[in-house]
């Protein structure tokens, strides 16, 4: 009780609840005009996943192909991204050893690490991505846009199975750098 004593206190003092509730009504606003809500892992059938105007409806067999394609994607990334942490922690390990301590080595052995280390993080990003298409595919809100919540284009999505933005906004995103 007294920690929630100190803790009124200390919201009234920096006006903590004003930031708060501000955060909330932007919060709830967003969530009126973002993307619709999932529909369901059992309630989504594959004809009702979204497309534009003038495509043809998802086929069981394409969300089945788009599914597996998702998945063996996470198991390649999954064995990627395991091997890239052994070999970085095999470099950390090694750090200290070696030729002595010539600059040139000890730049290039800082390379390699620094390599090893962008390989691993671009790695866990594309897993994170395709991870979240799959659950995307499960609740239905696979191939709209998160912005706009637009259809992405069925096309789009088999080109590009972990899209998340619809052509017109991944070109707003990427002029706004």
């Amino acid at each position: 009780m007294a920690a929630e004593g100190g803790a009124a206190q200390a919201a009234e003092k920096t006006g903590a609840r004003t930031v708060a509730k501000k955060i909330a009504d932007v919060t709830t606003a967003q969530a009126a005009s973002a993307v619709p809500p999932a529909r369901g892992i059992a309630g989504t059938a594959p004809e009702e996943l979204a497309v534009r105007p003038g495509e043809d409806p998802w086929s069981p067999e394409e969300v089945a192909e788009a599914r597996a394609g998702l998945e063996s994607e996470v198991v390649r990334l999954q064995a990627e991204l395991a091997a890239s942490e052994e070999a970085l922690s095999g470099l950390m390990r090694d750090s200290g050893d070696g030729a002595g301590h010539d600059e040139a080595d000890t730049g290039t052995k800082n390379i390699t690490r620094e390599h090893e280390m962008a390989l691993a993080a671009n790695a866990r990003a594309t897993l994170e991505q395709t991870e979240r298409a799959l659950q995307r595919l499960d609740a239905g809100t696979y191939g709209l846009c998160e912005v706009c919540g637009k259809p992405i284009g069925k096309a789009r999505m088999q080109a590009f199975p972990r899209a998340t933005l619809c052509v017109e906004d991944k070109q707003k995103q990427e002029r706004r750098g």
